[in-house]
């Protein structure tokens, strides 16, 4: 299938249903993935591929990432490199590789968001340790204002926080409204989401994708003018 008219006919309308899960089946095509996210719509499963619009909806505000002071202090001292869009693939395999645990970031996933990153959507925040290896990142979609946090890990201690606080920051200087962060959970609550309703949750996203401009993250930020760093630590 292609087109809008057919993605609306396969997803419906997400307030419309009265269930989490809206469709499953279809693809990782980029057009799929953008019309999903565009519609508060994310898949979070394969083999068949299940597509949600969570109620209630865990977000966070953009200034609103809690910053402890441990990470605050290897943000100053400049104990991991951090850059963006440099290592995209090796952030997700990063991602997925996860202790006693079954990933749901498979093949298929993998494959679909490196296809959306090639087209300019999908973006990673990595973290480097001295030695020139990476240790930590997070990535996910950005379309207009809107950013949908994906995943993180962390092979170092704080490594993955030190560059999400590096993610939140360069999106809070370029004017992003909305952070979905998709279900909340005890790591997602301790940094500062919380929960909306469907209805709040997407009409904020419609007005933050209402120009679905691609976003090209600064290359370095100044550790020394953190604007979210400045709020006080939760």
């Amino acid at each position: 299938m292609s087109g809008m008219q057919d993605f609306h006919k396969f997803f419906g309308d997400p307030l419309r249903k009265m269930d989490d899960l809206v469709a499953i089946g279809g693809d990782f095509s980029s057009d799929r993935l953008l019309y999903a996210y565009t519609h508060g719509i994310f898949p979070w499963s394969q083999n068949p591929i299940r597509w949600y619009c969570l109620h209630p909806r865990a977000i966070f505000e953009i200034d609103g990432l809690h910053v402890s002071k441990t990470v605050r202090k290897k943000i100053r001292q400049q104990v991991y490199k951090v850059t963006f869009n440099q290592a995209f693939l090796e952030v997700m395999r990063g991602c997925a590789d996860r202790v006693n645990e079954i990933t749901w970031i498979t093949d298929g996933f993998i494959k679909g968001y490196t296809d959306l990153h090639k087209k300019g959507y999908a973006h990673s925040v990595e973290a480097w340790n001295e030695a020139g290896q990476l240790v930590g990142g997070a990535y996910g979609v950005a379309i207009g204002r809107f950013f949908a946090g994906e995943s993180m890990f962390s092979k170092q201690s704080d490594a993955g926080k030190v560059a999400l606080t590096y993610l939140f920051e360069a999106l809070f200087r370029d004017g992003f409204t909305l952070f979905d962060t998709q279900q909340l959970n005890e790591v997602t609550w301790s940094l500062g989401a919380y929960e909306i309703t469907k209805e709040l949750y997407l009409d904020r996203l419609y007005k933050a994708v209402e120009i679905p401009d691609k976003w090209e993250p600064v290359s370095s930020l100044d550790t020394e003018k953190f604007l979210i760093m400045e709020k006080k630590v939760k």
